[in-house]
């Protein structure tokens, strides 16, 4: 009988394996720590019979909130072992954040990181009733600490390994009573539109998807993954928890954010996926890095990328390589993308894939020049992660790919994407109103606007309520423009405006790294992010990008003014969810000041603006704003 649970799939592996394998590795101190399957079964034994012993009943919850750890693992096995669910919190979050998907979710038990993370949850004690335990994992700092509340991991995992050796079969016996259509999660939203909602996902729905997405893109039980997204992510869920199960391959934890970079060079892994920000980075640090390389590896670069993106049209195209071509890709290949890719960590990557927003087709299109064969994954939380992928030797840039086996999808009369299949979530949890919306004849509603092609690529356009139209009647996708906009270096963020508006416009946040060498190389002075922003040179820096733009828009979306916000979107305001999506409606009643004067006919704007610091304390301050058109405004729009 085919395996469908998560627990059983662990189980599975610790007997195959045993103290053969690696199943986990973590970086601690610089030293890689690793953990192979029989110590990962045992590990998620010991944490689950504790926490059983602290009263954790069958359809409770636990809320974890810390960084990728084994022990987030451990937690979110423990807890579906006991047919229980996990609450994913991402560990940036605000404490009104914390307080709603606690209380939300019905958490009985918390499991916090370290002492950042338990210090949130003590801080917001009184407003969570239902909290029986805060668990602590990383107890450095927290010697003191006398709260009733608070328990540490090791201290749970002993109390369930003194109940194990007691009862030996008791594990097991819990594992054999989880059921596929038990909820092993509750998956909060990025809540773009509103208060997150909680996604109750099957044990069924977690084993479907990487079954599906195994089946187009085998993976080895010798692959390497290195996980660094959070994990609330249910991105991250899929190819950091539920492919790994299923597959037995080896999870690597980095040490700290700061070095993701460096232990993805040290592990190279196998199969690798990063949301459309890493790939944006990697690409600005790129052609940063070569602006200040010697002469001579500039022009390799510079000749060798040519060939690179002549080489990706011939397999775009699908088109057989003439020998010449092959010649130089593997000349190409010696003298600049066998270094590139090194520094990167990518050079040993057979599963590549990008997710969680639509990729600018110039960012895919120069990692494939680079000879890494990116991918685009689509997917909802709703669906369980990726639904729709490229495959390996189909791919093509305006499209998401193609379903995964075993899941249908189809277009409404208005345009909208629905699909079905058994990694569609079971409904929004205490949400009926919400579950009945979504969910109709069995047929998930995504909200996203698409097309299905003859050969079954699927072409997403955008979220059906932002696709906009101009006062014309003249529609366009946001999204395209903005991620066209932030193929540029010199820019991190763009929100574009135009919505029954004559012409379309943009707020910028540039990106204030690679902006600032280039005021340093320019000995232009500066002294904050704001007046940085607000340079004449970097308005025409920004507006030479905002042109190149242009030239590969249509008429009707090309951008014709634009203004420089004086701080980053950042998801601590609310501008930006924690997967760094904008929070469109509420960026534009934010910024509605900056978005009038775009229409009006000031060229500055003295605005008055809050700077928050990180601890949530700030200040307010006036500043100039300038206005900038880079298109005229024609005719065709009345004036």
């Amino acid at each position: 009988m085919e395996i469908s649970t998560l627990p059983e799939l662990l189980r599975r592996n610790a007997i195959k394996y045993g103290d053969k394998k690696v199943a986990i590795r973590e970086k601690e101190f610089g030293i890689w720590h690793p953990v192979t399957w029989k110590g990962y079964y045992e590990n998620v034994r010991d944490f689950a019979l504790g926490l059983h012993k602290l009263g954790f009943k069958r359809g409770d919850k636990l809320s974890y909130i810390g960084d990728n750890r084994p022990e987030a693992l451990y937690s979110e096995l423990g807890v579906q072992c006991l047919g229980g669910a996990i609450v994913g919190i991402y560990p940036d979050s605000h404490l009104d954040q914390v307080e709603y998907i606690i209380n939300h979710s019905d958490s009985t038990f918390v499991v916090g990181g370290d002492q950042e993370q338990a210090d949130k949850i003590l801080e917001i004690k009184e407003k969570c009733p239902k909290v029986i335990n805060v668990i602590v994992d990383d107890p450095k700092g927290m010697r003191h600490y006398d709260d009733p509340l608070l328990i540490f991991f090791k201290e749970v995992q002993k109390t369930g390994r003194g109940l194990a050796e007691r009862e030996p079969n008791l594990f097991d016996e819990m594992i054999e009573k989880i059921t596929p259509e038990d909820v092993g999660m509750i998956n909060y939203t990025s809540g773009t539109t509103g208060l997150p909602k909680g996604s109750m996902i099957t044990q069924k729905n977690m084993a479907s998807v990487v079954k599906f997405h195994d089946q187009v893109d085998p993976a080895q039980d010798t692959d390497e993954y290195v996980s660094f997204l959070p994990l609330p992510w249910i991105g991250e869920q899929e190819y950091g928890v539920y492919w790994p199960l299923y597959k037995a391959f080896t999870v690597n934890f980095p040490e700290k954010v700061e070095t993701v970079q460096e232990n993805i060079r040290e592990i190279g892994p196998h199969i690798l996926l990063a949301p459309p920000r890493i790939w944006e980075r990697m690409c600005s640090d790129i052609q940063v890095k070569i602006q200040d390389a010697a002469w001579i590896k500039r022009m390799a670069y510079n000749i060798f990328l040519k060939v690179g993106y002549r080489i990706s049209d011939y397999k775009l195209q699908k088109k057989e390589l003439p020998i010449w071509w092959k010649v130089l890709n593997w000349i190409g290949y010696l003298f600049l993308f066998r270094s590139l890719k090194n520094y990167l960590g990518l050079s040993n990557l057979r599963h590549v894939y990008t997710g969680g927003a639509p990729l600018g087709p110039e960012i895919f299109q120069m990692f494939q020049a680079l000879g890494v064969n990116i991918k685009q994954a689509y997917g909802m939380t709703e669906q369980t992660a990726a639904s729709i992928i490229h495959r390996t030797d189909d791919i093509r840039l305006d499209t998401v790919g193609k379903a995964l086996p075993g899941i249908e999808f189809k277009i409404t009369d208005t345009g909208e994407l629905l699909s079905r299949g058994d990694t569609i979530f079971k409904g929004y949890y205490k949400n009926p109103e919400a579950t009945a919306e979504t969910l109709k004849d069995g047929w998930l509603h995504s909200a996203d606007a698409a097309i299905i092609e003859d050969d079954g690529h699927i072409i997403i356009i955008d979220r059906m309520e932002d696709v906009m139209k101009l006062a014309d009647g003249s529609r366009f996708s946001p999204q395209l423009i903005e991620n066209k906009l932030k193929f540029s270096p010199y820019i991190i963020d763009a929100v574009i405006i135009g919505k029954e508006k004559p012409f379309i416009a943009s707020m910028i946040s540039i990106d204030m790294g690679n902006v600032g060498k280039w005021a340093e190389n320019n000995q232009i002075p500066y002294t904050t992010f704001t007046d940085l922003s607000q340079k004449d040179e970097v308005y025409d820096l920004v507006a030479k990008e905002v042109g190149k733009t242009n030239e590969s828009l249509p008429k009707v979306a090309k951008v014709k003014r634009f203004v420089l916000l004086y701080k980053e979107l950042d998801p601590d305001d609310d501008e930006l969810t924690r997967t760094r999506k904008v929070r469109r409606k509420f960026v534009e009643g934010r910024y509605k000041e900056l978005i009038d004067a775009l229409y009006g006919d000031k060229e500055e704007l003295e605005i008055e603006a809050d700077i928050k610091y990180r601890d949530g304390k700030g200040y307010r301050m006036k500043t100039k704003v300038k206005i900038k058109q880079t298109e005229p405004i024609g005719l065709e729009n009345g004036k």
